[in-house]
């Protein structure tokens, strides 16, 4: 995934069905300098990570 589209993604109220190593995630937020984003699996809202944007997949 691009920057851009996961910036677009972090920031839509319609929730997009976007993975990280298989996991389903929520993008928090988008760090376009570094190519990173703040990340947590639905269902672990306490497990936050930052991730390369580009492992980041849109189904």
């Amino acid at each position: 995934m691009n920057t851009q589209r996961a910036k677009e993604i972090a920031t839509s109220p319609v929730m997009a069905n976007v993975t990280y190593n298989g996991v389903p995630i929520y993008i928090e937020q988008v760090d376009e300098q570094n190519g990173t984003a703040t990340i947590y699996p639905l269902d672990e809202p306490k497990n936050k990570q930052k991730v390369s944007v580009s492992s980041l997949k849109e189904h």
